[in-house]
């Protein structure tokens, strides 16, 4: 139903904006001065009430500090919010991943 898209994309852009937030106040300054930007592919899974499951990097970013930074940044934003049982549908836990892209403008996740 189109309710509950809508609490799935509130949640879910919570979650980005938490998630970026966190990321661009601790943006790694190592990237930034050496200049090593770029994207990785970052699943996440979320228990109930917020906390994290599991993390695990699908694809890689070239520089590794990048794919650092990521783990990093999800586990200083967690616990997220709890997971309405609308958005859960039924499952233990709920997976999101996300493109993270780390630009000279900052981190977006989509």
């Amino acid at each position: 139903s189109s309710d509950l898209d809508s609490k799935d994309a509130e949640y879910l852009n919570q979650w980005n904006e938490t998630v970026e937030r966190v990321g661009n106040k601790h943006f790694p300054k190592e990237a930034l001065n050496n200049r090593q930007f770029g994207e990785l592919r970052l699943a996440v899974l979320i228990n109930p009430n917020g906390t994290i499951d599991k993390v695990e990097i699908l694809e890689s970013a070239a520089h590794g500090v990048l794919n650092q930074a990521a783990l990093q940044i999800v586990h200083l934003a967690a616990p997220f919010m709890p997971v309405p049982a609308e958005v859960m549908a039924g499952n233990d836990k709920l997976e999101i991943i996300r493109t993270w892209k780390f630009e000279i403008t900052g981190l977006s996740t989509n």
